[in-house]
């Protein structure tokens, strides 16, 4: 049963009811500033068997780069709607859906879960509150043997009815441990339970309707998947059978948590599984295209305002940017810098900009925000590579026009890991180009 609390009419710049959607963009947008990372985008994908992409820059509220190039498919172009599943890039923003909530008092960061969700309470998790579960301190990483089935994961009510009788795992009180699969349903439920309302519909109103962009999916309209670029090759180890990598590494100690945390049964078979789209899993089955992204992020970045919107208060800005735990995370084996659902901002810069924050997905997809500088930066792919190394953190190696430093990846974790060089490449550097610029901006150096 839902537990609903009453929604108060929205009101001000944020009530979209009839707020004009915003065209499609028929050329591509690259600020003279940007010019150099533009070019490192385009070569990214001189292929067929490179896959496409697109990259998506805001800066102070405005757009500076949207630019997308190669295949959607083997035999068709990336085009300017295309759009791709991105994995945990949608913990970003299913993460911003509850903020919004936040920010009209129907939930507190600091209550109880179980205040808004009373199930939540079973097996010692009454005192767990939505901080601790926005930053992975729920003790709720596990996904394998959760549920029965492999496509009981697209069982929303079924996963969240588990993660309520589940007991959270006990280092929960000293360190975070990503929730790799379970963070998007707990965070689902958690704001279905408080508004009412479907998690898709709650997508849609605080999120896609005042940025007047609708490609922010978990559930999938019919008539717009034709737009989904097709993912390719394979998302497993070294071309290794999914079950067999799972197995061997929920055996070994010291990786055991990525496997319970990341790697479920015939995950590898459901990722490629149409019926995915029909479904509401917010920790790996978003479907994005970087514009949507940057604007999202656009508006963390610009005190919470994009294009004369008001999307989030200053305050519930400064809030989500804290860092709630520098401790190491046990599934990850890193420290993460966890804001409130959101990730450090990692990038291929000695000089790491400390107030940049997002989140990243499986192949190089991911989107930031950096409020000291007013920079968004978005990126979205279908390439996902055929190797990983889930052991330890791995280094993408310089790009083939030899200009592309190192780049270190964000994690260790088989569903957030950097699976192709050129991809983890492009998506640090990137950042870092953009960092680069905005520096040059703020200092005088470009007119």
């Amino acid at each position: 049963m839902t537990h609903a609390h009453e929604v108060p009419n929205q009101s001000g710049s944020d009530h979209v009811a009839s707020r004009r959607e915003l065209p499609v963009p028929t050329v591509m947008v690259v600020d003279p500033r940007f010019g150099a990372l533009a070019g490192q985008f385009f070569r990214l994908f001189e292929q067929t068997s490179d896959g496409g992409g697109a990259l998506a820059v805001y800066l102070h509220g405005g757009p500076v780069v949207d630019i997308w190039s190669g295949w959607a498919t083997r035999t068709t172009r990336w085009q300017s709607d295309t759009v791709s599943v991105s994995f945990s890039t949608g913990k970003g923003v299913a993460s911003t859906v509850l903020h919004r909530l936040v920010d009209r008092g129907l939930i507190d960061y600091d209550a109880p879960v179980a205040q808004y969700w009373p199930e939540f309470a079973s097996a010692g998790k009454d005192t767990v509150t939505v901080r601790e579960l926005l930053s992975h301190r729920a003790g709720l990483h596990r996904v394998r043997g959760l549920v029965p089935g492999r496509l009981a994961l697209l069982d929303h009510d079924g996963l969240a009815s588990a993660l309520a009788c589940a007991t959270p795992d006990r280092r929960r009180t000293v360190m975070p441990g990503y929730h790799a699969v379970t963070f998007g349903s707990l965070v689902a439920e958690l704001t279905t339970q408080v508004t009412g309302m479907s998690f898709t519909d709650l997508v849609r109103t605080e999120i896609a309707e005042p940025l007047a962009l609708r490609e922010f999916w978990f559930q999938v309209p019919d008539q717009e998947r034709r737009r989904i670029a097709k993912l390719f090759p394979r998302i497993n180890p070294f071309g290794i059978p999914w079950g067999v990598t799972s197995f061997a590494l929920s055996r070994t100690p010291g990786l055991k948590n990525l496997a319970a945390a990341g790697m479920p049964d015939g995950f590898d078979e459901l990722v490629r599984n149409p019926a995915i789209h029909d479904h509401v899993m917010p920790g790996w089955n978003g479907v994005f295209n970087a514009r949507a992204l940057a604007r999202m992020y656009a508006a963390i970045a610009n005190r919470g305002m994009v294009d004369g919107i008001r999307f989030l208060s200053e305050d519930t800005v400064a809030q989500i940017g804290e860092v709630q735990t520098t401790a190491r995370d046990y599934v990850l084996g890193l420290r993460m810098n966890w804001r409130l659902g959101y990730h450090h901002a990692f990038v291929a810069s000695r000089d790491q900009s400390p107030s940049a924050f997002g989140h990243y997905g499986l192949g190089g997809s991911g989107a930031f925000a950096d409020p000291d500088t007013g920079l968004s930066v978005a990126f979205v792919t279908n390439r996902m590579g055929n190797t990983l190394t889930p052991g330890r953190p791995t280094t993408c190696q310089t790009g083939r026009d030899g200009r592309i430093d190192r780049a270190p990846t964000v994690s260790r974790n088989a569903i957030d890991v950097c699976t192709d060089p050129r991809v983890c490449t492009l998506r640090n550097t990137a950042a870092q180009a953009a960092h680069v610029s905005v520096r040059q901006i703020i200092t005088g150096h470009i007119a």
